[in-house]
């Protein structure tokens, strides 16, 4: 079994319940893992079990900058012709934009520093959730350092492309994929040699749901969406909706939950809450702005219908599968969504959900009227969703799936690393 070193940007953080779920339950399928965080701690709106874990990360943040550069600039006297070639292979790109530019910075600084604290630390691989930031600290240490490195990628990870994402997947030991979809858009990027390096495994439930019962579905008609204001999540179209809905007389609330998240088209909160007070939606639509994920449970009991109109945004950031809508389907709502990335990979039209075409208000509220009219067949679907959501993205299987592949890529490493070993003029 393989020490792995988990480097992430954040850990834990409350917008990434399925990175924790995925990393705890590792440790309790018996992986040695250690947690490394590249930016400081951050604990608002964390759930008990989260917050329980934080002094087990090994957080690095501002603090870590005098570390960082010391060992950068040793390096950089003791070995400047290596040191400099690597850095204009990995910094001298045209990002995307200064966030992406400060992160990858950021991450390669942490990647010099980390190649001789995971040697030191006997970390046999490094593995990050996500093809940025993270991924650079990842393919630095690994190097420097000899150590072997994976990576996952999904949803908006995958498109618009950074400079540096296929030389990552390409030299990377393998690729978690969490869904098909993502996994046929890396296909599409890579090499066809390199399609064997793709692992798929779905994410884990980050709640878990007991014994859920029917949705109601009586007047007022209560209407759940939760998710960042950013332009992947279509919260436009949805008030455009409502405003049909309430056009038409029917009784309705919704329960819009979300706040801060960036993305390639930017923080849409206020513009969410001006265009709420021009459709006259007050008295309808109720904004909380975000919660904890502890308060989820209890929003999912109280709610009919869960909506999520994701979008593909004019950058081509998309959601893969949002783990809301998972978690909604396991409690047993009725779930109504779009035709976007690998959603209708679970909810399926008809049969798990409704499934309606992106950025179609119109249709978004006829499928809310539809199963508003037939109580029966909406709670139908959301048997059948929620059947499927506990089979697909069950904890024990794909963790142990992810533990299975840990251990069968490391193996195949060792035994090429052996190989040439054994060659004349093999590694040294």
């Amino acid at each position: 079994m393989p020490h792995i070193a988990y480097v992430l940007l954040w850990y834990p953080v409350f917008t990434q319940p399925f990175i924790f779920r995925e990393v705890e339950g590792l440790k309790k399928a018996g992986v040695p893992l250690t947690v490394y965080s590249l930016y400081g701690r951050s604990l608002r709106k964390c759930s008990g079990e989260m917050r329980a874990v934080a002094p087990q990360t090994c957080s690095f943040g501002i603090r870590a900058m005098g570390r960082f550069f010391l060992t950068f600039f040793w390096r950089l006297f003791s070995r400047p012709r290596s040191t400099l070639g690597l850095m204009r292979e990995m910094i001298c790109r045209r990002w995307l934009s200064m966030e992406s530019t400060a992160e990858v910075v950021w991450g390669f600084l942490a990647g010099v520093y980390c190649a001789r604290l995971f040697t030191e630390a006997g970390i046999d691989l490094i593995h990050t959730p996500w093809p940025r930031g993270a991924a650079t600290a990842a393919w630095v240490a690994s190097r420097l350092s000899g150590i072997p490195f994976s990576l996952a990628a999904r949803g908006d990870n995958l498109e618009p492309v950074e400079p540096d994402l296929v030389a990552k997947m390409e030299q990377s030991l393998f690729i978690r994929a969490n869904n098909q979809a993502d996994k046929a858009r890396m296909q599409a990027l890579l090499s066809p040699a390199s399609w064997n390096k793709i692992d798929l495994v779905y994410n884990s439930l980050t709640l878990r749901p007991g014994q859920c019962l029917p949705a109601r579905l009586t007047p007022p008609v209560r209407l759940l969406a939760v998710g960042r204001f950013s332009a992947t999540k279509g919260f436009e179209y949805l008030l455009e909706a409502c405003k049909i809905l309430k056009d038409k007389h029917f009784p309705f609330l919704l329960t819009l939950i979300g706040g801060g998240g960036l993305s390639a088209g930017g923080y849409l909160g206020p513009q969410l809450g001006r265009m709420r007070a021009r459709l006259g939606l007050e008295a309808h639509v109720q904004m909380p702005g975000l919660v904890s994920h502890n308060d989820l449970p209890k929003l999912l009991e109280e709610h009919d219908i869960f909506v999520a109109p994701c979008v593909v945004a004019a950058s081509g950031e998309r959601d893969g599968i949002p783990n809301v809508i998972i978690e909604a389907m396991a409690f047993g709502l009725p779930v109504i969504s779009t035709l976007v990335n690998a959603i209708p990979e679970i909810v399926r039209n008809g049969e798990t959900g409704i499934a309606v075409p992106q950025r179609d208000a119109a249709a978004l509220a006829e499928a809310v009227l539809r199963m508003s009219a037939q109580p029966e067949e909406a709670r139908l679907m959301a048997a059948n969703g929620r059947k499927l959501a506990l089979e697909l993205f069950d904890e024990a299987s794909n963790i142990n799936r992810l533990r299975d592949i840990f251990v069968v890529r490391y193996a195949s490493f060792m035994e090429a690393a052996s190989g040439n070993f054994d060659k004349p003029g093999g590694l040294q």
